[in-house]
């Protein structure tokens, strides 16, 4: 499904070193089934539903590529229908850094990584910023303690599922708590055999 992400990403550059390495012929069998998108389906939603941050990449107006960490509750990228997804920016520094990107290139390209399972997904696609209450709605978590300012709003163009190669499994607290928990019942559990023996002993 990365066909026209792809066809998007590669260059002269990069196919020219393709020829070189021998792995053009292949790659260019996938860019010529690219369309106009590369269409988000079941398996991209779920995935984006389970994440609680990923990496968004803007451009500067001098051309300077900006990587900046977005979080919140799982869930808050939303898919919005079609190949739309969003979120909602919530207020922070005051720096205005990705808003002001994107006013003057609207490109986006996002980073979503699943660690504990060593994978990730790589989205493209055209963003706008809105302070439309209706669009801030739409992608607010419910019942999150944050203030929104604005939603971002992206049109996907291209994604693709990156080789799982050299991802280190992380784990959050919420992670490592459920699956310690077995441990910690058992313990609990062998806690108050202990202490019911040794009442029977005395």
């Amino acid at each position: 499904m990365a066909q026209t992400f792809l066809h998007t990403m590669f260059g002269p550059g990069s196919r020219g070193l393709q020829e070189i390495a021998g792995s053009r012929a292949s790659y260019a069998r996938m860019e010529a089934q690219a369309g106009e998108a590369d269409m988000l389906t079941a398996r991209e939603d779920e995935f984006i539903a389970a994440r609680d941050s990923f990496y968004m990449a803007t451009i500067s107006e001098d051309g300077w590529p900006y990587v900046q960490h977005r979080g919140g509750p799982a869930g808050f990228l939303k898919r919005l229908g079609g190949n739309r997804i969003g979120f909602a920016d919530y207020r922070g520094n005051r720096q205005y850094l990705s808003t002001a990107n994107l006013a003057a290139d609207d490109r986006v390209a996002l980073f979503l990584m699943d660690y504990p399972h060593q994978r990730r997904l790589k989205l493209i696609g055209h963003a706008r910023s809105s302070e439309d209450p209706a669009d801030i709605d739409a992608v607010m978590p419910p019942d999150y303690a944050a203030e929104p300012e604005r939603a971002f709003v992206i049109d996907v163009v291209g994604f693709d599922w990156n080789c799982p190669q050299h991802i280190t499994p992380r784990f959050t607290e919420a992670e490592i708590r459920q699956g310690t928990q077995p441990l910690l019942d058992e313990l609990d559990r062998l806690r108050a055999r202990v202490a019911e023996l040794e009442g029977e002993n005395r």
